[in-house]
């Protein structure tokens, strides 16, 4: 009845129920100022999904004293996906907040050494969303600035930068190109009959993006507590963590987790927790060189 309940409610409604859960759940507690201060509303208003929470959800909360507690019977009503708790824990719920209200908890989080442009950035989605190339150009670090024409389809965080994949008409093939070295963007969205986008340069004609590999982690030999790794990692009593990525992106994955990916795990710094037993499951995947230890010919 509850999930029939949250769906006749309005998506702002659901928003604003969904942030008094999170408070309650990660915070113990919720007000109605809490409410009221983060989406402007009415008194009467905010008093209202106080208590269609509660309604919803009786086992979640007491009231007590005008503050909704957390009670240990918590079930959640709404899905909360952990990196997007730990954003709105660091960072606050959502943009456009007042500056008080941006970091809700103590943090240190390190920054990225560089970040896009929004305006680089939001010529590359709209491209994305719309379907159409662009035209830019590129700071290669082999070949310096070079003019490129290229058909984007995604964007891939690589843990130290963000790239867009794409394919090149310059190169002839699907590549991932860095968005702080774009400049000079021209959008071709209106060269559609003069210059379409062909069925080989789609993301469905990208093979390394739509192509899904499994790879089963183990804690590193060379470790003297295995069994403190699995659970850093949640392996449970299996021991081992099976991931699925996109081969895309697996050697920015295996770098950025600092998997030891050589065949005899002989990398042995500290840094380096994790081992892929079978490196044969690299097998096909272009950017496997970017894999800690990882040598072709050796899966």
């Amino acid at each position: 009845m509850t999930t029939i309940l949250l769906n006749d409610l309005s998506a702002a409604q659901r928003q604003r129920l969904a942030y008094i859960e999170f408070r309650v759940w990660f915070f113990g507690e919720v007000t109605r100022k809490d409410v009221l201060d983060r989406f402007g509303l009415a008194t009467a208003a905010g008093t209202r999904d106080m208590v269609l929470y509660r309604d919803l959800a009786p086992n979640n909360v007491a009231y007590e004293g005008k503050v909704y507690r957390y009670q240990p019977t918590f079930t959640p009503l709404f899905e909360h996906q952990a990196e997007r708790v730990l954003a709105m824990l660091t960072a606050g719920f959502g943009e456009g907040e007042p500056p008080s209200m941006g970091e809700s908890l103590p943090h240190a989080v390190p920054a990225r050494l560089n970040q896009p442009p929004l305006d680089i950035l939001a010529a590359v989605t709209r491209a994305i969303h719309g379907g159409y190339p662009l035209r830019l150009t590129y700071h290669s670090m082999k070949t310096g600035a070079v003019a490129r024409e290229i058909v984007p389809h995604a964007l891939v965080d690589s843990g130290l930068r963000w790239h867009v994949r794409a394919y090149d008409r310059t190169k002839g093939e699907f590549r991932d190109l860095v968005l702080t070295r774009m400049e000079n963007i021209e959008p071709l969205e209106n060269q559609s009959t003069v210059n379409p986008v062909q069925s080989h340069e789609l993301p469905a004609a990208d093979a390394q993006w739509q192509k899904e590999i499994n790879l089963d982690l183990l804690p590193h030999p060379a470790h003297p507590h295995p069994s403190s790794i699995a659970r850093d990692f949640g392996m449970g009593a299996l021991g081992a963590l099976r991931v699925t990525l996109r081969a895309a992106v697996a050697g920015y994955v295996l770098r950025q987790w600092q998997v030891d990916c050589s065949p005899d795990a002989r990398l042995r710094e500290r840094e380096f927790r994790l081992w892929l037993a079978d490196t044969a499951q690299l097998n096909g995947v272009d950017n496997a060189v970017l894999a800690p230890g990882f040598v072709k010919g050796e899966a």
